[in-house]
């Protein structure tokens, strides 16, 4: 019998089925007993309308104790029942998706062949009759449709397909392989020992596992080639960069916030930035070639560079004489966005801005260019892309400036390690680069196929010129009085890198499963009407991976968005961290120690000298001994004298001197007697 764990009313066929204890067996000395229970609370039994006639309900509560007891656990095991029957329902299909496309094949085959055979039956046909005649049409053996109906008894029809799944594991889920036994301390040490940031290769740590196995008798040891699958099999890759290559790296692995611009308009939002441009440079103030900084602003909507200065660092004054390039050609923008360098986060430029996170903040300073201005700054990550466009703009930059054939012989290389062979052959006039970095600008803004949100095509110019003539753009220009605050002197489909997100119609997909399949190629199914859905993510053999949500794009301004996104980051690295640590149960001081505990071991026994067959015996003292001036008795006694002197208090008295020369003195010394 089951019992629904809610079910509080009960008729007589349920009782009698129940065969419930303190209560009668049989059925007419049951419904005697209910009968005389419901006359004494005939609020505890109703009647409700059966096939043919109205039929009697009773309450658990009308039941003796013992009665109820039974009713609550035959409730309770058929509770249990239906949970363990889901969960059995939801590991065959988990197992029917990670199966490739070839397998899925064969069990749809086989399912086909079940249901000719249970329609049969359905038919009027025996089961054996059915099976017959199926694999005479089929070539399949009887024995084994006998063996695929066995697979499937005791499943619901609609779970056939994913119970003929075949089982190529001992595993119970059919999804996580077997692995050869492997000691637990070994297991340990070998995962602690490979997840540090010196980053040890596998076979290293290998090696070091097996001789501290040998030594502290671990066993069993698998070979290593097991161990590296298990590895890669329990350890995520995202735990393994965390632990390996450190939080940088880790950070990557969470998609960046795509930001949109679509809802500005030109100089509402402007961002600066400066780049160190990587050529050898004469300048009349030094001797020695020197490497000047390309400083500008960019339009964040159009993605054009709107003003620009060389200069030999990023400073305040350069800074202020770049904003006033922009303001009295274009006009003055409403917000700018920049990192807190000491040049933008100057008192001069941002005074007054409550979060410059630089320099104290005071109540009563000086309002700087950009408040006096109405321009609204905002500080952001430095060497951020996503929160500085310009820093894109720069890398194309870099190329053409400073690799072009006109610069031949005074590139240095973007680092240390790039430099070219004619490293410092050459140098370039500080007139001839200003030339030279306004053609390229002039070219940047200029060029045409712009892929930019805003673009379509168009140039980076033809975009600004667009939104500036548009009616809905409101542009401030700059007054006589404001022009002096600067004239004074004085930036199928592939995982992408770097987090295995996938694009499709300008959408982004990521989940947290994809960093393992960053740079490869993957199959994704979606809702062609609905490109916002998650879409299902499998490998290259059709085995289900993950079902992926939509990044969806942020406002350039939310700040809100912005908020939540640097939160979800953190806590996808807390996470990561926090799997990274359980996965490596060692500490590296713990491993030192374990290791140091190894090599003392080893150590306890001390090596016997090696001595030659024939040993040769020292004879004499060949040492030559100290050459050490005899004192005679007489110089001896002065000594003792001058000693007992100094002790008593005397030694400011001066003995007169005897003979030829001072006594306790050899001739031809001097002492303090003498002039």
């Amino acid at each position: 019998m089951t019992i629904d764990p809610k079910q509080e009313w009960f008729t007589l066929a349920d009782l009698v089925a129940a065969q419930l204890p303190d209560m009668p067996r049989a059925e007419k000395s049951l419904d005697n007993k209910l009968r005389q229970l419901r006359l004494a609370n005939p609020a505890l039994a109703k009647q409700v309308p059966g096939a043919t006639k109205p039929v009697w309900q009773y309450h658990v509560n009308l039941l003796p104790k013992g009665a109820r007891a039974k009713l609550a656990y035959v409730a309770a095991t058929f509770a249990d029942a239906e949970r363990q029957s889901e969960a059995r329902r939801k590991m065959l299909w988990a197992r029917f998706e990670a199966l490739s496309s070839e397998h899925k094949a064969i069990c749809e085959q086989r399912f086909d062949v079940l249901i000719e055979i249970d329609d049969m039956v359905s038919a009027g046909f025996s089961n054996f009759a059915a099976v017959k005649r199926v694999a005479k049409r089929h070539p399949i053996g009887v024995r084994t449709l006998y063996s695929w109906q066995e697979m499937v008894q005791g499943h619901a029809r609609q779970d056939w397909l994913a119970a003929l799944t075949p089982s190529f594991s001992k595993a119970t889920d059919g999804v996580v392989p077997d692995f050869a036994e492997c000691h637990p301390s070994a297991w340990d040490y070998l995962k602690a020992d490979y997840l540090r940031l010196e980053k040890p290769s596998f076979s290293a740590c290998y090696r070091r596992a097996l001789e501290l196995a040998e030594e502290k008798g671990w066993t069993p040891i698998p070979s290593e080639r097991s161990l590296r699958r298990r590895f890669d099999a329990e350890v995520p890759e995202a735990v393994q960069i965390m632990s390996r290559e450190g939080k940088k790296s880790a950070a990557k692995l969470y998609p960046a916030m795509k930001r949109s611009t679509a809802h500005l308009h030109v100089m509402q939002v402007v961002n600066t930035d400066g780049h160190k441009i990587d050529l050898f440079v004469i300048a009349p103030w030094s001797k020695e070639p020197v490497r000047m900084t390309l400083l500008g602003m960019q339009d964040i909507y159009s993605r054009k560079v709107l003003s620009w200065r060389l200069c030999e660092a990023e400073t305040w004054d350069v800074v202020r004489a770049c904003i006033g390039d922009m303001v009295e050609q274009f006009g003055i923008p409403e917000r700018l966005y920049m990192d807190n360098g000491r040049a933008f986060a100057s008192k001069k430029i941002s005074g007054g801005a409550m979060k410059r996170n630089r320099f104290k903040v005071t109540e009563d300073e000086v309002a700087g260019l950009l408040k006096t201005l109405g321009i609204e700054p905002h500080f952001v990550k430095p060497y951020s892309g996503q929160s500085k466009p310009i820093e894109r703009a720069w890398r194309d930059l870099a190329e053409h400036i400073a690799k072009h054939p006109a610069m031949a012989g005074a590139y240095t290389g973007n680092n240390t390690q790039n430099k070219p062979e004619n490293y410092g052959k050459r140098a370039i006039p500080l007139a001839e680069l200003q030339i030279h970095v306004a053609a390229c600008i002039a070219e940047h803004n200029a060029r045409q196929g712009r892929k930019a949100e805003n673009c379509n095509g168009r140039s980076f110019d033809e975009t600004f010129a667009a939104s500036m003539a548009a009616p809905g753009t409101i542009v401030r220009q700059a007054t006589e009085a404001q022009r002096a605050l600067w004239l004074l002197a004085a930036e199928t489909v592939t995982a992408r890198k770097p987090d295995g997100a996938i694009h499709l119609a300008g959408n982004r997909y990521w989940s947290p499963e994809m960093n393992e399949w960053i740079g490869k190629k993957l199959t994704i199914r979606f809702d062609p009407t609905d490109l916002h859905r998650a879409v299902k993510v499998y490998d290259p053999r059709g085995r289900l991976i993950c079902d992926a949500p939509v990044v969806n794009a942020e406002g350039f301004d939310n700040s809100a968005a912005a908020a939540l996104h640097e939160k979800a980051c953190r806590k996808h690295q807390k996470a990561l961290k926090a799997a990274a640590e359980s996965t490596a149960a060692l500490t590296p001081m713990q491993l030192g120690e374990i290791a140091a505990r190894g090599r003392k071991a080893l150590n306890t026994e001390r090596p016997q000298p090696i001595r030659p067959a024939i040993t040769r015996l020292v004879t004499g003292n060949l040492a030559s001994a100290p050459q050490v001036d005899e004192m005679s008795e007489d110089e001896m006694a002065t000594a003792f004298s001058r000693g007992l002197a100094r002790v008593t208090g005397d030694s400011a008295i001066i003995p007169f001197p005897s003979g030829n020369t001072a006594s306790g003195m050899k001739a031809g010394r001097k002492n303090r007697t003498e002039t």
